[in-house]
């Protein structure tokens, strides 16, 4: 087949295409406007943040899949692409172990007020008391969505003596020592501590929104590293100002371009303001799942799920 890579990724991922037998044309530094163009041809199409609507897409005549090196589907037509029988790939796997690392290390920062006590040091001060923090062990956690990310959370997890509820509206089954299965209300009821672990699409835009954290049995820690509009931002900012939110470590937030290359200033730009001047929220710029090794396992991921897709077509 021949494979159009529309976005700059991994090298291993066109150098194990090409081994299979297929063509792998990168076209990574064609602009938008040239894009449909360049696309002709191709029975395959890799991406990563640039949009795949269905307006390019119907464009690729012969079209058999379209792959995204990551988890998130949002920038794909999915629902088009299923209908035209176009197979739709993703590689979640690739960087599950990076996104569970960074929530460890967001809750622990929250919990241990690391970033606050950082910068008084560097200001010249030395405030013990006032930094005192609070530990994890105890603890339980609720973990909302127990796909590849919410179960790798999981994972890390262990070791450090907490409870894990997990609720997955799509998923069953799952339970396991340390992890209990369970709904959504057990979850916010009991938790100490809830991670976001989502794909955004219409059901889970603002998925936390005030309702939810009205909901909440005790204050808890709150994470979200999936995508940015699961949550109302200004909802959250609410519970944390009321107390029913300690505090928030965010990787993800619903302010981002959709190329993620930043946030957009003009979208409600008193509650950006208002979050980014907040000193109980953490705040990363959707780096949960970068890391040298997901960049690699990614691509990797992807292209064996091409060549197990479609075995009788190299070349």
């Amino acid at each position: 087949m021949r494979i159009g890579v529309i976005d700059n990724t991994h090298p291993r991922l066109g150098e194990i295409l090409t081994r299979a037998g297929h063509e792998v044309v990168m076209l990574h530094q064609v602009d938008s406007a040239g894009l449909a163009q360049a696309l002709q041809g191709m029975e395959g199409i890799i991406v990563r943040s640039r949009p795949l609507g269905r307006e390019l897409l119907s464009k690729v005549e012969g079209l058999r899949f379209v792959g995204r090196v990551g988890s998130g589907l949002e920038n794909i037509d999915v629902e088009w692409c299923r209908k035209q029988g176009i197979r739709v790939l993703n590689s979640p796997e690739g960087n599950r172990d990076g996104v569970g690392e960074a929530c460890v290390m967001l809750l622990l920062a929250l919990m241990k007020a690391l970033v606050r006590a950082n910068n008084q040091v560097h200001a010249g001060l030395w405030l013990r008391e006032e930094n005192r923090g609070t530990d994890l062990r105890g603890k339980i956690v609720g973990i909302i969505g127990y796909g590849n990310m919410g179960s790798a959370f999981a994972d890390k997890l262990r070791g450090f003596g907490v409870r894990v509820l997990a609720h997955d509206k799509y998923r069953s089954g799952f339970e396991r020592a340390g992890v209990h299965e369970c709904g959504l209300e057990r979850v916010l009821r009991e938790s100490d501590v809830i991670s976001m672990h989502l794909p955004l699409n219409a059901e889970t835009r603002h998925y936390a929104d005030r309702d939810f954290f009205l909901r909440l049995g005790r204050p808890v820690w709150f994470l979200n590293t999936s995508r940015g509009a699961v949550v109302h931002t200004e909802a959250l900012l609410d519970a944390i100002d009321h107390g029913r939110v300690i505090a928030a470590g965010l990787d993800v937030l619903e302010f981002e371009r959709d190329d993620l290359s930043g946030l957009d200033p003009a979208m409600e730009p008193v509650v950006q303001r208002r979050l980014l001047g907040h000193e109980r929220v953490l705040i990363t710029p959707h780096v949960a799942g970068v890391t040298h090794e997901g960049r690699l396992k990614m691509a990797e991921v992807l292209a064996d799920k091409v060549i197990h897709a479609f075995p009788n077509d190299k070349g």
